[in-house]
């Protein structure tokens, strides 16, 4: 395209105004050749065939011409369709760029909102954590404070105990601050069959030379700490051995019950002779868990002991229940009777309807001749002593 005085020329005008030229230049030869064609005849013809052959070329070129500008007008109108048919293109891409960018945007906020509302959740879980560990810690202070005082440790003991005893024991089956003879009270007593006998159960708690191990930090520390365990069990296992251990009364030894199992470990761990030493006293040292193995086994031995005293009552219940047995048989035989007798008259009776129907079929078809009044069963119609 050119520029002229502001005006934009196109191609077509451009073909125009190229052909206006040719036209201009074909006027121009022209008028020379007519002013040739007066000086001489023989120079215009030729030149009258020229311009012949000229004006052939013109028009030729003016078809051309016209040609091209379809040609342009053409590739003009098929550039226009490709830039719509692109931009058409362009806004459904487009388009389909903004919808997922718009799905994903939603599925991002889902997503979000979807870990937002999780992350509450554990800052919920953690918080409601938090206050049980607040309480717990409130809990484990107001035990320390109970296991500080030597009577409320006692009186925890005695708890765990009890609760443990009721979980494996029947209620008759067990005494709780039993006296004895000597007016010592034992925490429990086990009312165990003879052998072995009643059994006493009290509870210990060597908490102080414990915790003595437990924060001594240099070995002379570690030593006096193991020598007042030392000290306090042997004191517990003697207490036991000399004042719940009676003979005649009780059985042949007695149960020292540790509430905590970390000082029952301690014991066997690092105190083995105390151990021994409780044996060789008749004092076992058992902890809540073999507590609860020890109390199953008195349980199998209660059992036991039970289902001797109540064999008499057992092997009374079984004879009646063998009668009662022989009962049901007679009676089943007697119905079984009845049951045979009611078979046979089933029989007879299906018998009689069977001869009962035929004969009714007979009146039905008029077969009178074929009765006889002599025949069993045959009805009289007239005189007084009709009979059936």
């Amino acid at each position: 395209m050119i520029e002229i005085n502001g005006h934009i020329l196109t191609e077509v005008e451009l073909a125009a105004l190229a052909g206006g030229l040719v036209l201009l230049l074909m006027l121009i030869l022209l008028i020379f050749a007519l002013r040739a064609a007066g000086r001489t005849a023989r120079a215009t013809e030729p030149l009258v065939h020229q311009m012949g052959a000229l004006g052939q070329r013109v028009q030729s070129l003016s078809d051309g011409q016209q040609q091209l500008a379809g040609g342009l007008s053409h590739v003009s109108e098929a550039q226009a369709k490709a830039q719509a048919q692109m931009l058409q293109l362009m806004e459904k891409r487009l388009a389909d760029v903004s919808g997922k960018m718009q799905e994903n945007l939603q599925g991002s906020a889902q997503r979000t909102a979807k870990s937002l509302g999780e992350l509450q959740q554990r800052l919920q879980a953690i918080d409601k954590a938090q206050e049980n560990i607040t309480k717990l810690s409130g809990d484990v202070l107001s035990l320390q404070d109970i296991l500080s005082n030597k009577q409320t440790r006692g009186a925890f003991g005695e708890i765990q105990l009890h609760d443990i005893v009721s979980k494996a024991l029947p209620k008759d089956s067990y005494t709780l601050q039993a006296t004895l003879s000597n007016g010592k009270r034992a925490d429990l007593l086990i009312h165990l069959p003879n052998p072995p006998g009643p059994i006493v159960v009290d509870s210990k708690f060597p908490l102080e030379a414990y915790e003595a191990l437990r924060r001594a930090s240099t070995q002379g520390e570690l030593n006096e700490a193991a020598r007042g365990m030392r000290t306090a069990v042997r004191a517990h296992i003697k207490a036991i051995s000399e004042r719940y251990i009676l003979e005649g009364e009780t059985a042949d030894g007695a149960l020292m019950f540790l509430p905590s199992e970390a000082v029952y470990a301690e014991l066997h761990a690092n105190f083995p002779e105390l151990v021994r030493e409780g044996f060789a006293a008749r004092v076992w040292i058992v902890s809540p868990t073999t507590c609860m193995a020890t109390l199953n086994t008195m349980r199998a031995i209660l059992k036991d002991a039970r289902m001797r005293e109540q064999a008499g009552a057992i092997r009374k219940m079984l004879r009646q229940l063998h009668r009662d047995v022989e009962l049901v048989v007679e009676r089943v035989d007697k119905l079984n009777t009845h049951f045979h007798q009611a078979r046979g008259d089933l029989e007879g009776i299906s018998v009689a309807a069977e001869r009962a129907g035929k004969r009714a079929a007979k009146l039905d078809n008029f077969d009178f001749e074929e009765l006889s009044a002599d025949e069993p069963g045959v009805v009289r119609l007239t005189g007084p002593e009709a009979k059936p």
